[in-house]
């Protein structure tokens, strides 16, 4: 199990990104969370297998149709063991 901590910046907001990361996630049992940060980017933290993790990354330095991904940043974290993949809507988060 492993933890990263994920900053996706690009074209990433109002292009589905969060809904998209969350099909992603669950179809490979990745979980964590993901939010849209006011600088504009898109912030993840997943937690998974290592395999199932590179592969949710794949989905990250791709993003969604519409989406325009430039640059993805990853750092490891610390386990917090999500229970699934949630999307953080705005207000639920500083």
């Amino acid at each position: 199990m492993k933890h990263l901590n994920i900053t996706i910046k690009g074209v990433v907001q109002g292009v589905s990104f969060r809904a998209t990361a969350k099909a992603v996630a669950d179809q490979l049992g990745v979980r964590g969370i993901v939010k849209n940060q006011p600088d504009g980017s898109v912030f993840i933290e997943a937690e998974g297998d290592p395999v199932l993790l590179d592969m949710f990354l794949d989905f990250c330095k791709e993003g969604p149709e519409y989406g325009q991904v430039d640059s993805v940043e990853t750092n490891e974290g610390e386990l917090k063991n999500y229970r699934n993949f949630e999307v953080l809507k705005r207000g639920l988060f500083k």
